[in-house]
């Protein structure tokens, strides 16, 4: 036990003291910061422009409806001007209006015609022309002006039946367990996510950085004189459970710094001059936080075994890629399989991919943050994992034992077969 938490401290110590699990540390809580800021300053970008109704309307309609269209426009401010022209004037008025644009005294104009009474097409040019906020309120005056027109002429006041259709509602969500009231559900959907991510991006990165490290040893001839003194599954043991530990670090870290982003955010949104809605902590229990953290340790353990068994397995980082993208790909279902589990938590894909080895360590904290989980579901899933992980451990030290003295060419499946039923 001694060797393995040398092993481990080795392992531990070396990783956190390396400038880019500061840089990654801290890129982290300034990404949180960065996605919730973001929201709010798009919010500002995609409002309507203040003088996107000062514009010129060329109404070649022959109709009132240029003027019912300025009306609409004039809700936002500004002063549009309407222009009576016949059908073949409308060449000599764009180009007068163009002129205005290019000289700034406008911000575009509209042409409007017979077409646009049937409610087919007009046509719009101006410098805001690319602004899909100044766009859709244009859209939406002339299709209420179009509407209003044929109201009118079926007798129906358009007014009256615009206000009385003109419904905004806002749904609040909230979540209901056998403990009674919960957090919003979209709190629990950016909750699920993010656990999600967090779990993902550990595994990928630490389980590539356990096999480049084991690589690096084998080619350093540095496994020979630590293997004389230590036996192979301690050495494995240590490295598993030494970036672990840097990996849970560094998760802590991430997570207690997303909470204070979260409370402190008004301070922070007011600081930079923007308002966004408030986004609440979800209530997470401590047995269910504790839950999640035994599916992160099982499936970092299980993940990073296998990477560790694959790096003595090869000696060049050429073939690190080749036997990596195998256990790559083990993973990589996890986040396909996301939608559809967010989508439907309680169906019976869910239940499914949450009892699968592979993927449990990721979808099912997911499922757990989305609805509630039968208890028997979520511990015969842990028991599944756990006889997973021990047999990945046992596979992984009997290939890492031999693979971390080997050298030279790739071995065969055969080969690696016959190293798990050495004695």
């Amino acid at each position: 036990m001694d060797k393995i938490l040398a092993v481990f401290k080795r392992e531990y110590m070396e990783r956190v003291r390396l400038r880019s699990f500061f840089i990654a540390t801290i890129f982290g809580p300034i990404l949180m910061a960065v996605l919730l800021i973001l929201p709010a300053w798009l919010a500002t970008r995609t409002r309507i422009s203040t003088d996107v109704s000062n514009i010129v309307l060329i109404d070649a309609s022959g109709t009132d409806l240029g003027q019912r269209i300025a009306g609409q426009l004039s809700r936002n401010g500004g002063n549009p001007e309407v222009r009576q022209v016949a059908p073949d004037g409308v060449a000599a008025a764009e180009s007068l209006a163009t002129r205005q644009v290019v000289a700034k005294q406008r911000e575009g104009y509209l042409v409007i015609g017979q077409e646009t009474v049937s409610g087919e097409r007009a046509r719009y040019a101006g410098r805001n022309a690319s602004t899909l906020p100044d766009m859709r309120f244009v859209e939406d005056a002339i299709e209420q002006s179009v509407r209003n027109s044929r109201f009118e002429a079926a007798g129906i006041d358009g007014q009256r039946v615009q206000a009385l259709s003109n419904v905004r509602l806002s749904l609040g969500t909230e979540r209901l367990s056998e403990r009674g009231r919960g957090s919003a559900g979209r709190e629990n959907v950016v909750l699920a996510y993010v656990i999600a991510m967090l779990l993902y991006m550990s595994i990928v990165l630490y389980g590539q950085s356990i096999m480049m490290s084991v690589i690096e040893e084998k080619t350093q001839r540095v496994a020979e004189v630590v293997v004389s003194a230590i036996q192979p599954k301690q050495l494995l043991a240590g490295k598993v459970l030494g970036v672990g530990a840097v990996g849970l670090t560094q998760q802590l870290i991430w997570v207690a710094s997303g909470v204070l982003l979260v409370r402190f955010q008004a301070p922070i949104m007011k600081a930079v001059g923007l308002a966004g809605a408030p986004m609440t902590m979800p209530s997470v229990p401590l047995t269910t936080a504790l839950i999640f953290l035994v599916f992160f340790v099982l499936g970092f353990t299980f993940f990073t075994a296998m990477f560790a068994a694959a790096g003595s397995m090869v000696s060049t980082t050429q073939d690190a890629q080749q036997v990596a993208t195998p256990l790559t790909m083990l993973i990589v279902p996890s986040i396909l399989l996301l939608s559809p589990v967010m989508l439907e938590p309680g169906g019976t894909l869910s239940r499914v991919v949450t009892l699968i080895p592979f993927t449990s360590p990721i979808l099912m904290p997911v499922r757990m943050s989305l609805t509630n989980v039968p208890w028997f579901e979520v511990f015969g899933s842990i028991a599944i994992l756990v006889v997973t992980c021990f047999g990945a451990i046992w596979v992984a030290a009997r290939i890492y034992r031999v693979g971390v003295l080997m050298y030279g060419k790739k071995p065969s499946l055969a080969e690696v077969g016959r190293w798990i039923r050495a004695r």
